[in-house]
């Protein structure tokens, strides 16, 4: 009798064990189904030409994914081509993927006043490289047009509210005698642009507006994640 009662309970138990670890696996699976992925933001920003921008913000620690593309116009779907021309009223921009518990959208834009320059547009009428240029012609070093202008597109007040934050305390302390020009405004739609432009620096290293223009300020800005901080670790 006992040792009956003994096989009833060791195949009770076998039984038993089989059926817990079936719903602990289901609870382990259940909770890492619900459990969020790692969270990113979004963040549309135009200093000139998008080939500097890009290059810049892939070194920001934080920063996931840099598109480069074009926002802030009324043609669906433009061409590169047809953005240069200036009618569409797009401007080069990048999207900026980055996971906001590395770095802030504050500090992107902070970032941002030093990555180019965002008082650029002439004050009176001039000429500049050959062409005449209206008054107000937005321009970034030997790039000019509106589609070379200093730009932020919000995706939400809040982002509307730190970009206008971050501008006026730029104002103060970098730009005291000239105004600051970027357009502040809400995004309708970004266009990614063609894929040759994407990551076009590490892609076209010996492209002659790389080496001239891109490298430099590449490398003034990489100083600057240095100097606080902020610069990926495989950057350096």
């Amino acid at each position: 009798m006992i040792d009956s009662a003994f096989r009833f309970v060791r195949i009770s138990t076998m039984k038993t064990i089989p059926v817990l670890l079936l719903a602990l696996m289901a609870a382990i699976t259940t909770h890492a189904a619900d459990a969020p992925a790692g969270k990113t933001e979004t963040a549309i920003i135009g200093g000139g030409c998008f080939w500097c921008t890009e290059a810049q913000y892939l070194l920001l620690n934080g920063v996931k994914k840099v598109i480069s593309g074009y926002a802030g116009g009324h043609k669906d779907n433009p061409t590169y081509e047809e953005v240069c021309e200036g009618t569409t009223g797009h401007a080069e921009v990048i999207k900026l993927e980055f996971d906001p518990a590395v770095v802030t959208y504050r500090e992107i834009i902070d970032l941002f006043w030093q990555a180019h320059d965002p008082t650029s547009v002439t004050t009176e009428d001039m000429y500049k490289h050959g062409k005449f240029l209206p008054k107000g012609t937005p321009y970034q070093g030997n790039d000019y047009g509106t589609q070379y202008r200093s730009a932020i597109y919000y995706l939400n007040d809040e982002q509307k509210k730190i970009a206008e934050e971050s501008k006026a305390a730029a104002q103060a302390k970098y730009f005291k005698t000239v105004p600051i020009a970027t357009e502040i405004a809400a995004l309708k739609k970004f266009y990614p642009a063609e894929g040759y432009h994407q990551n076009f620096k590490e892609r076209n290293p010996n492209q002659g507006y790389v080496r001239a223009v891109v490298d430099p300020k590449t490398e003034k800005f990489k100083h600057k994640l240095e100097e606080e901080g902020k610069i990926k670790a495989d950057k350096k």
